[in-house]
């Protein structure tokens, strides 16, 4: 593996190779949250990629050609992650991915005809990516806020919990999430009795803290990832709420979270869109390989959510035979692969990826504690049909 630094707006530029770059390879873009509040998730994403590419790369390439790589820092930031982009694209990177944070995602997707360049979507969640902003050049790996929604409903269902509190990120998707979980809740005739949401880099959660329990909520909705989940989660129990009311999330109940929170964890519910511990041969393969190139590490959901992505970026290009972006386009659309978790297929009508979800939580497995899955969500009932404001 070759790297070498470039400049860049803000930026941290690692380019990779394998085993050196020549004329006729494939360029893939990867502007991510390498430093910031989600810097800890966008080396999740690095990971995922390298992890992806190396694998590709030691196959003999995609479609005969090897994959190179360049990586620039956008801190999570949609001013930055579009200037990141565009540089990329620019520097003949046309085919992307990286966003972490939606407002990311939204503010590059609009722009992908025009750059003529086409983006795999692993982890921004925003409805609208695949709904009324949708991009004919735009493809979501990973489970959007809606799908979410539908299937936290056939665990909130059951639960006692009347009265619930919503804590998000001041982002799109954390309000995205937050108004989807409170839509389900009224339909099952729960009552949110109280809303925060907190900018990205928080340090001081008190005060939200304070108004969930002012309100009475007997259960929380959290919608926090990275570092603001961690500190969420660390006085929540300090001040003693998480003994006090039931508490559930997305992207809260993550691995790499719970490596951090260590035993303030236990018993945290969640929507789990992977877990290692997933019981399928391909999943099992993949644990087994990222173990031997990260050696004492598991991969984590976005690590996941990306490999995926690349999977199906790399049989698109091989279907095409070609790393124009409209050629790998067409290809992604209706694209079927066997994946880590299961199969999944490119709907057309929104190029959303079409997939299971998982319910679980937060208990040790094999003496550790990790998210683990306790209900499978079959791909009819966790990803409604299309969003009919998406006209591609």
């Amino acid at each position: 593996m070759k790297i070498k630094s470039l400049l860049g707006v803000s930026a941290l530029a690692i380019a990779i190779a394998s085993p050196a770059f020549a004329a006729d390879t494939i360029k893939l873009g990867v502007a991510t949250a390498l430093t910031g509040a989600y810097g800890d998730l966008g080396n999740e994403v690095r990971r995922a990629v390298e992890f992806a590419v190396d694998e590709a790369n030691a196959k003999g390439g995609v479609d005969g050609k090897q994959v190179e790589v360049q990586f620039l820092d956008t801190q999570a930031k949609a001013d930055i992650s579009r200037q990141q982009a565009e540089k990329l694209v620019n520097d003949g990177y046309t085919l992307l991915t990286g966003a972490i944070a939606s407002g990311e995602a939204l503010a590059i997707a609009p722009m992908l005809e025009r750059w003529d360049a086409l983006y795999i979507g692993t982890i921004p969640k925003a409805d609208a990516l695949t709904g009324a902003e949708c991009s004919s050049r735009y493809f979501r790996i990973n489970v959007p806020d809606y799908a979410d929604a539908a299937t936290v409903g056939t665990w909130l269902k059951d639960r006692p919990e009347k009265k619930w509190a919503i804590m998000g990120s001041d982002t799109a998707w954390g309000r995205n999430s937050g108004a989807s979980f409170s839509e389900t809740s009224k339909g099952l005739e729960r009552e949110v009795v109280t809303e925060g949401y907190a900018g990205l880099g928080t340090s001081d959660f008190a005060p939200y803290i304070q108004k969930i329990a002012d309100a009475g909520a007997e259960g929380v909705w959290v919608a926090l990832a990275g570092r603001d989940a961690i500190n969420f989660a660390q006085q929540a129990k300090q001040f003693g709420l998480l003994d006090k009311v039931k508490v559930a999330g997305v992207s809260f109940v993550t691995d790499s979270t719970v490596k951090t929170l260590g035993d303030v964890s236990k018993g945290i519910y969640g929507i789990v869109n992977y877990s290692s511990t997933l019981d399928t041969a391909e999943n099992k393969a993949f644990v087994q390989a990222w173990g031997q190139k990260y050696p004492g590490t598991w991969p984590a959901n976005f690590e996941a959510d990306t490999y995926i992505g690349m999977q199906m970026l790399f049989a698109a290009i091989d279907k095409a035979h070609s790393t124009e972006p409209e050629a790998v386009a067409e290809a992604l659309s209706g694209l079927t692969l066997n994946s880590i978790i299961g199969d999944v297929t490119i709907r057309p009508e929104d190029h959303q990826l079409v997939r299971g979800n998982f319910f679980g939580q937060v208990a040790e497995h094999d003496g550790v504690l990790r998210p683990v899955i306790s209900t499978t969500i079959d791909a009819s009932v966790a990803m409604p049909n299309a969003d009919k404001n998406c006209h591609l």
